[in-house]
């Protein structure tokens, strides 16, 4: 049931996060295309800045809980049950839509963004072995 469910959802839910990632959340577009490579560097300077730590807290942990959807994948496509094809096809992704919005202006390419989003998939991996073990049992 869970998987059907699952496979209903996943495609809407990734086209409203797509939305997120160029439109939502008061997204405009930059003057000029911004990178940020070295890792945790914005993170750090996120949270050390002036914002207050629901925004923090909000950003940060968003950036991992959005994206724990993904690491059930192998529900739709048995081969991403594993964790080395996931990842790569994952961060193969993330990297398009990060470079996409760098080139489009409508977001910064952030390394930082590529780490807990892939985070959150690892999670989400984790989570349907989980599930799977207590529906299995």
């Amino acid at each position: 049931m869970l998987k059907k469910i699952y496979k209903i959802i996943i495609v809407p839910y990734t086209l409203f996060l797509l939305y997120l990632m160029f439109l939502g959340m008061g997204r405009f577009q930059y003057e000029e295309n911004l990178i940020t490579v070295e890792p945790f560097f914005s993170t750090i300077k996120f949270i050390q800045g002036p914002n207050k730590t629901i925004d923090i807290v909000r950003i940060v942990l968003g950036n991992i809980i959005m994206f724990i959807p993904f690491g059930f994948l192998g529900w739709i496509i048995p081969e991403l049950k594993k964790l080395k094809p996931l990842l790569f096809g994952f961060i193969s992704c993330i990297v398009i839509v990060e470079a996409l919005q760098y080139f489009t202006r409508m977001g910064i390419f952030e390394v930082d963004d590529i780490i807990l989003n892939t985070f959150g998939v690892y999670l989400g991996l984790k989570i349907c072995g989980l599930i799977e073990k207590k529906i299995n049992y």
